[in-house]
């Protein structure tokens, strides 16, 4: 999977550092094959202890980013162009980032895809709203799965924002929040130290 995700931000032209979040329940093997991995693929990675050690636990990350931004080389890219139809771009980035062999929508999803184009917002580009868990729909396929099938459940046009929102498989996208605001219990109190960030 780390490779995937190395490989795909090449693809628009960035250098590449990871960042690799230490869980205290990591071995050292577990991270050193991480690590040098990474090595591998041409890549600078930290081993990151922010958790327990504040920003001391991301110094090496700190300097690798630092580094990064110091070169002056632009050469990022697209992954595609502003003029491909909207079901094209759908297309690229499933074929792409995701890897699927397919993409299919309904004869609903697809009109209004051409719908948005007529009105003008055909070069606007395109967000996939998914499942974090996978590069497919189905969160239980782990790893950097290949050859699965990306189905369109419907689309929605972020004028305002100016992009296409593509909304696959079963994935909420705005989270649900709860009746009593967590801000409500948040206040000074007489030494005028904060309480109830948690």
């Amino acid at each position: 999977m780390v490779e995937r995700h190395i490989n795909n931000t090449r693809k628009f032209g960035l250098p590449v550092t990871i960042a690799v979040n230490h869980f205290i329940t990591d071995t050292d093997k577990e991270m050193n094959t991480l690590l040098d991995f990474c090595k591998t693929q041409g890549v600078k990675a930290s081993k990151c202890t922010h958790w327990s050690n504040g920003s001391e636990g991301t110094k090496e990350l700190a300097k690798n980013v630092a580094e990064i931004c110091e070169d002056k080389k632009n050469t990022f890219k697209y992954l595609y162009e502003d003029n491909l139809p909207l079901f094209k771009k759908i297309e690229k980035i499933a074929q792409e980032i995701y890897h699927a062999s397919e993409v299919v929508a309904d004869t609903k999803v697809r009109q209004q895809l051409k719908d948005f184009e007529e009105k003008g917002f055909g070069k606007l580009p395109v967000c996939i709203a998914k499942t974090q868990y996978s590069f497919s729909t189905d969160p239980n396929l782990k790893g950097a799965p290949t050859g699965h099938v990306l189905p369109v459940r419907e689309v929605r046009l972020s004028s305002g924002a100016e992009f296409i929102v593509v909304v696959c498989g079963e994935i909420m996208t705005m989270p649900g929040l709860p009746r009593v605001p967590a801000a409500d219990s948040i206040k000074l109190n007489d030494k005028g130290d904060i309480e109830g960030l948690f």
